[in-house]
């Protein structure tokens, strides 16, 4: 498991950070000094209501006193001696542990919520045959070939071509804005869609006939604003409510696919249904797992490079003896 940037056991995590974080809160207490920028950072001793409409909503239905209340973010002062407070609870889930203080964080070794790079995954089922409690269901779902997606470098473009009876997809651009910045971690729904799926009917040269799986409307598209989607490519549904969180998954996989997230928002619901987390609440690629991510695309491109380079050489072949 990778380290949380500020849990690397270095001088400045260890020693330095600490003890500047303890002053901190000592200097919030003085006057002036704690309404400094470097000291009070905005958030402290800030009146917010933190309540989504949603919350406000089923809450005034049962009749519940909070309804309307205006909560302090982490301290409550008086307006005589605003730099003067007593700590609060952190109200969750309106408020984080990593809000109150950036620093803050819940430590690397805490197992949350389960993530997996879906793209690395090979579909050998080791995680599946050594859950305890048979949380993980690996399944297949419509999906853009990952090495078809628009992506930096030189691993783009080395999917399978676009055949008739296939699918392809065209981005949404409403959705790929929307799922920018979209944060899993605090999320109780899957990001918006940012891939529109058609059948391809029909291939005419550099023109593609299409049937969109939303609508059933037929159209007529250039190949090059296309890319190549496959309904068979390995996903997965994990029964977050089964999960004891052991990691017994990350440790038997050889892929680096699966590995425990320390996050433990997102994982509530009102229904066991809600639970049921499918390949698109699970589906994460951090910057921490970013190399292993490109490895295995590079193998794959390569592959795909070589496939395609024999088969030009066979048919160089056949010409030449024709």
């Amino acid at each position: 498991m990778a380290y949380h940037e500020h849990a690397a056991p270095n001088f400045r995590n260890l020693i330095v950070r600490p003890i500047w974080m303890s002053l901190k809160a000592a200097l919030r207490t003085f006057p002036v000094i704690g309404s400094l920028s470097f000291i009070n950072n905005g958030y402290h001793a800030q009146q917010v209501e933190m309540q989504d409409a949603a919350t406000v909503s089923r809450q005034k239905k049962a009749g519940h006193p909070a309804a309307d209340a205006i909560y302090a973010a982490d301290r409550e002062t008086s307006e005589l001696a605003p730099n003067l407070g007593r700590p609060l609870t952190i109200m969750y889930p309106y408020e984080r542990l990593e809000d109150l203080e950036p620093w803050l964080f819940v430590p690397g070794e805490y197992n949350g919520r389960i993530g997996v790079i879906w793209e690395t995954c090979t579909a050998c089922k080791l995680c599946v045959r050594i859950c305890p409690n048979d949380c993980l269901h690996m399944t297949t779902e419509l999906r853009v070939d990952v090495l078809d997606e628009p992506r930096d470098g030189d691993l783009s473009g080395w999917g399978t071509d676009l055949e008739e009876g296939g699918w392809a997809a065209v981005p949404i651009n409403e959705g790929v804005e929307a799922a920018t910045g979209w944060d899993e971690s605090k999320q109780h729904e899957a990001k918006p869609e940012d891939w529109r799926f058609a059948k391809v009917l029909d291939l005419s040269g550099e023109i593609a006939r299409v049937s969109w799986n939303d609508s059933g409307a037929v159209e007529e598209l250039s190949v090059q604003e296309l890319y190549r989607a496959d309904d068979q490519i390995v996903a997965g549904r994990i029964d977050m409510g089964r999960c004891m969180f052991c990691g017994l998954c990350m440790e038997a996989c050889d892929f680096t696919s699966f590995f425990m997230t320390n996050e433990y928002d997102g994982m509530s619901g009102f229904t066991r249904e809600e639970l049921w987390f499918e390949a698109n609440r699970t589906r994460v690629m951090p910057a921490n797992h970013q190399e292993a991510v490109d490895a295995e695309l590079a193998k794959r491109a390569l592959k795909e490079r070589d496939k395609r380079e024999r088969k030009a050489a066979r048919e160089a072949a056949k010409q030449a003896k024709a």
